[in-house]
């Protein structure tokens, strides 16, 4: 715990809790709330279908001396994101990514993104391998959502609150700043820096949307948390089905009930313990989340029940966190 202490000396903690964008953003009156929140529940679920993604990512300004900036890197593929809860203050949506390899298609589950309408919380990345409970401030709950983003084996990876709004023509929804931990690209280069403080932007395109991230890479220089370098990030989701969807939708048949109970023992975990701290590796993220995805498509091919699977899943994060 001792780069949280880091944190709050340095004040940046509080800054990724909120005092930021609380000047950019007043409270949202009531009317105005009401008035917004069906075009935001249009805005959420508009990101779900069928696309083709390209990831764009540029190291820009040093924030140190002697630190070289990374080349630019571009990738991309095929994503299916469904909708799989919708209670109107609640949406959470599955991405799974669809690929072919050696004349054979390939569904790995990839992010989920869960909105929530005027959140009285957000369970926030805090340090390496610990994500803790925060209190969105009162005044700034109406008319806001809370995105929360979850990792392959929906172990958390970090959350954020923010609203939509509309600038220049562009209607969008932005975060307040959240720290987040590295990304697998970075984390298994060994870097000087050791996690981000981001604000993230979702909007809707004519053919699909965007999430804009603007992340700072920070890292510990003599017992303090400083910037290293900036980092511009642009995922593009273009509407497109030229691949097997139907692939995406026959695993998410097959592993959906798994996943629930997967979630939900997460869940627990978060309520019973203050939060989540189970610890990860650079290449794979918890050093759980290669098991938990092999019984998912041990499931599909006919190998495991899903009680069984369930059963050792559970196991497996009882057994792997800690309380906070």
């Amino acid at each position: 715990m001792n780069r949280i202490k880091t944190l709050l000396a340095t004040g940046l903690f509080s800054i990724a809790l909120g005092s930021g964008p609380a000047v950019a953003h007043p409270p949202v009156s009531a009317d105005k709330a009401a008035a917004g929140f069906e075009q935001d529940h249009v805005d959420i679920l508009a990101m779900a279908g069928t696309f083709k993604v390209r990831f764009d990512m540029q190291e820009s300004t040093p924030w140190v001396a002697g630190y070289t900036p990374l080349e630019r890197k571009i990738s991309g593929g095929d994503e299916v994101v469904r909708v799989i809860e919708d209670t109107g203050r609640k949406i959470v949506l599955q991405h799974m990514l669809v690929a072919e390899h050696e004349g054979r298609t390939m569904v790995i589950k990839h992010w989920r993104q869960d909105w929530e309408y005027e959140p009285t919380r957000v369970l926030v990345y805090a340090d390496r391998n610990t994500w803790k409970w925060v209190d969105v401030p009162e005044k700034f709950r109406t008319g806001r959502w809370s995105q929360t983003v979850f990792q392959v084996d929906d172990s958390p990876r970090y959350g954020g609150w923010g609203q939509f709004e509309t600038q220049g023509g562009v209607r969008r929804w932005r975060s307040n700043w959240t720290w987040r931990p590295l990304a697998r690209r970075d984390a298994v280069r060994n870097p000087v820096y050791d996690r981000y403080l981001s604000i993230n932007r979702h909007q809707n395109t004519p053919d699909g949307w965007i999430h804009w991230q603007d992340n700072t890479k920070m890292g510990l220089k003599d017992g303090k948390l400083v910037p290293i370098v900036q980092e511009y990030l642009l995922n593009t989701y273009t509407r497109f089905d030229g691949y097997d969807v139907k692939a995406a939708d026959d695993y998410w048949v097959a592993t959906k009930d798994y996943w629930a109970q997967v979630r939900a023992e997460w869940a627990c975990v978060a309520e019973a313990k203050g939060g989540i701290a189970v610890d990860e590796k650079a290449d794979t993220g918890t050093v759980i989340s290669g098991r938990l995805m092999e019984l998912a498509d041990e499931i599909q091919a006919g190998r495991i029940k899903t009680a069984e699977a369930a059963a050792e899943a559970r196991k497996l994060i009882a057994a792997n966190t800690r309380k906070i």
